[in-house]
């Protein structure tokens, strides 16, 4: 989401001489996980199932930001990511090959619909007004993450006076923001101080200023931030469901009525009997989003 910008030029190079070194080994170094078929899961495949690409399971995603989904360095390339080799995974136990998709977050839903591909895997939420086009296995916890200072004062956030008086590097007009803006209307009708928001539209950017002290907190998708804090110098204070108060998942989105959503949560169910999944989650230091079963077509956040 495009947000204000808080940076001046001297702040921005105060939080660039902030930056952590570039890792040694990149994401190509971490080959994908691969599952067994699981005879179970491809017998509800239905009969009559046309795919994208024969005996291949198409699966769009944005790629461009790590645990996620990202480019590869090397010579090999490719995608790699999280959600990638959950896609793998699903390929995997069906009997089928998978090829990845690239795509823009607007350009899914209309590609879905149209059968340019089978399945997006993309972070995607599920909400009642989705499941009125699409179909969904749950396969991650929505989760938005509080991160400070490895080294900071700050010890937990569980509640709206927790975070009373604080500077929070926040994204404009997204799900957290308008958390914070509900939390601030209770510290103010409480007669506490309500945070600051500092807001910021690149993540990266954001924690450079957590990093700096320029802010208190960042306030974001749990997800890259557990991945960035994998160099210790951030630490989580507290997460909140994706659809605070209600409990949001991420899942599979597959085409309504196709049949595929209940084959793809059978494959997901085997693949956490198995342990492979919650493997591949602590890889990408995920296992906090982890979920006990796989659904199809779960209760959404509500239209309104």
């Amino acid at each position: 989401m495009r947000g204000r910008s808080t940076l001046t030029l001297l702040g921005v190079a105060a939080l660039i001489a902030c930056k952590p070194p570039v890792e040694p080994a990149g994401p190509e170094a971490l080959p994908m996980i691969h599952a067994q078929k699981v005879p179970g899961a491809i017998a509800l495949l239905p009969r009559n199932l046309t795919l994208a690409t024969p005996g291949t399971l198409s699966v769009a995603m944005v790629v461009g930001a790590l645990p996620l989904a990202d480019y590869a360095r090397g010579e090999k390339g490719g995608v790699v990511g999280v959600e990638p080799n959950i896609a793998q995974l699903v390929a995997d136990s069906l009997g089928l090959k998978l090829k990845i998709t690239p795509v823009a977050w607007a350009d899914w839903p209309l590609g879905l619909t149209s059968g340019k591909y089978d399945a997006v895997m993309s972070n995607v939420t599920v909400t009642e007004e989705r499941k009125a086009k699409f179909d969904f296995s749950t396969y991650r916890d929505d989760q938005l993450g509080i991160y400070t200072r490895a080294d900071g004062p700050i010890r937990a956030i569980k509640k709206s006076a927790d975070i009373a008086g604080l500077k929070v590097a926040v994204g404009a007009s997204t799900n957290q923001s308008q958390i914070l803006d509900r939390w601030n209307a209770q510290n103010i009708a409480a007669g506490r101080k309500p945070a600051e928001p500092q807001y910021y539209d690149d993540a990266g950017i954001a924690r450079l200023a957590v990093l700096s002290g320029r802010v208190d907190v960042s306030f974001g998708p749990n997800a890259t931030a557990a991945y960035e804090a994998r160099d210790g110098r951030t630490r989580r204070v507290g997460s909140v469901p994706g659809g605070w108060p209600l409990t949001a998942y991420i899942a599979v989105a597959t085409r309504k009525g196709s049949g595929l959503a209940p084959a793809i949560t059978a494959a997901l169910n085997a693949q956490i009997d198995s342990g492979t999944y919650g493997r591949l989650l602590s890889r990408w230091n995920l296992a906090s989003e982890g979920i006990k079963r796989s659904e199809t077509n779960p209760p959404g956040l509500p239209k309104t």
